[in-house]
């Protein structure tokens, strides 16, 4: 399978298996995280031009917290007044998407990709992706884990240490593991 197509299957949601040049695509990024945690605080200027290669987008007054850790990069897209606290991982073989004014507490994970159940296409590093996305105004609390393919909606909130492995719907709280709906807001 030619390099395109692995490319069309990482955001398709089908199984697919990484080639020598998506992993050399990969360690492009890589270099741009790794000159992004080692870029002195006060030097702003060269953290935001940084951040415009290394992301899809990063929307005005948005901040990332150092250090920062991502798969790619390039499949994340930050809205505007976004604040994403110290230790964001991100598994990001497909788009991740945090809407304008969302804050994330430290150590948070956020995972597109997953692996199939069977233990002979695992042997082979088989894998599948689905989108993450955080709507607008959310809180993630403190290490939270949200799972692929996973909705978070607008104005929610959740709570620290969560397990979110499906959708949370708008204007609520929700915590626990796995993350349940608390109550209304």
């Amino acid at each position: 399978m030619d390099t395109q197509e692995i490319y069309k299957k990482m955001h398709s949601g089908e199984i697919y298996f990484e080639n020598s040049e998506t992993l050399d695509d990969q360690a492009k990024y890589r270099d741009l995280l790794f000159h992004f945690n080692h870029t002195l605080p006060s030097d702003i200027k060269k953290k935001a031009e940084i951040q415009e290669k290394l992301l899809g987008s990063i929307g005005k007054n948005s901040y990332i917290e150092p250090p920062f850790h991502a798969n790619w990069g390039k499949n994340t897209y930050i809205g505007e007044n976004v604040y994403i606290n110290f230790s964001l991982t991100l598994v990001d073989d497909t788009r991740v998407e945090i809407q304008d004014h969302v804050m994330i507490g430290p150590n948070v994970t956020i995972s597109t990709a997953s692996h199939p159940l069977d233990s002979e296409l695992r042997l082979k590093s088989a894998q599948f992706n689905k989108p993450v996305v955080i709507e607008k105004n959310a809180w993630i609390g403190a290490n939270v884990t949200i799972f692929p393919g996973v909705v978070i909606g607008e104005n929610s909130v959740i709570g620290a240490g969560s397990i979110v492995t499906k959708d949370i719907p708008s204007n609520v709280l929700a915590f626990g593991s796995p993350c349940k709906i608390i109550k209304k807001i």
